[in-house]
């Protein structure tokens, strides 16, 4: 999908996407824990890739405090604008638009001189290069931080069939176009071929990895920790 036809979809449906990503059952919870998984201390500078409507932000900043950094980027301007009302409140946390892959650093808070943390949460599905864009992430982080990554794939538990058709029908419908049943490449299943490259790719630069599954095993978290040298 172009830039601009993604900027467009996800823009025209921003206010869906900000409930569905704050009301779900079980997602306050998932996104707490990915929160947690960044291994933030006070004073920490994280980065969201991708922050959509700003539903991780606050979580961030609970584990930043104060005097931490919290940045959020993304390419859409409607949902950036949800994201902004959202964590109008915290003079500390910054929402910028750019494009994921290539990190906007101009547009960092002044006196911003590394990141301890990066976090992409349902994000490299829509990426061309999953392990490239997941390379870039590590290569921005200081030594010894982390990069997290939470996203959504097929079920492999006992009862995966009806969970992994209803997870079908999900990414169907939020795949422009919406009103094809027919697929010369599934859609569902061009995303798992890009979230296991994403999430190897970490698991290759990390020196500490940990993997959970979560919401019926159909979301895939894995925090890693970068080498100190």
């Amino acid at each position: 999908m172009a830039t601009e036809d993604a900027q467009e979809f996800y823009g025209r449906w921003s206010g869906l996407y900000d409930v569905i990503a704050r009301r779900t059952p079980g997602i306050p919870r998932l996104r707490r824990r990915t929160a947690a998984a960044c291994r933030l201390e006070p004073g920490d500078t994280v980065v969201e890739m991708g922050c959509g409507t700003g539903a991780n932000l606050p979580y961030l900043r609970e584990r930043v405090g104060p005097e931490g950094t919290v940045v959020g980027i993304d390419f859409t301007g409607p949902v950036l604008e949800r994201a902004r009302e959202a964590t109008a409140g915290y003079d500390n946390v910054h929402v910028v638009r750019g494009d994921a892959t290539r990190l906007p650093l101009a547009a960092f808070p002044e006196g911003t001189t590394e990141i301890d943390a990066i976090l992409a949460t349902f994000v490299v599905g829509m990426l061309s290069d999953p392990a490239g864009a997941v390379d870039d992430w590590c290569d921005l982080v200081r030594p010894g931080g982390h990069v997290v990554l939470a996203n959504a794939a097929r079920s492999d538990a006992w009862y995966a069939p009806p969970v992994n058709a209803v997870f079908r029908a999900i990414v169907v419908l939020s795949t422009p176009p919406t009103t094809k049943l027919r697929y010369e490449n599934e859609p569902h299943l061009r995303l798992d071929e890009k979230i296991d490259a994403a999430h190897a790719r970490l698991r290759d630069r990390s020196v500490a990895v940990a993997d959970e599954t979560r919401v019926f095993g159909v979301v895939r978290l894995t925090g890693g920790r970068l080498p100190k040298h």
